[in-house]
């Protein structure tokens, strides 16, 4: 039977803690920056981390 493959997009999205949480990036920090209020943007900086009932199908996505 073939190995399971990761998904590398994930792989490159996601991290897990020693806590055994999973984070990542937040999204709209890319592009179109100047209409987006400096308190927004100083938030967009911060990790966030997902949320337990998506954690399952993360780490499968991670780990296969």
């Amino acid at each position: 039977m073939p190995k399971m493959k990761s998904r590398r997009g994930a792989k490159k999205r996601f991290r897990v803690t020693a806590t055994g949480k999973i984070k990542h990036r937040r999204n709209y920090k890319s592009h179109i920056l100047t209409k987006k209020s400096a308190k927004r943007k100083r938030k967009l900086r911060r990790y966030r981390y997902v949320d337990a009932s998506d954690a399952p199908r993360v780490l499968k996505m991670i780990l296969e």
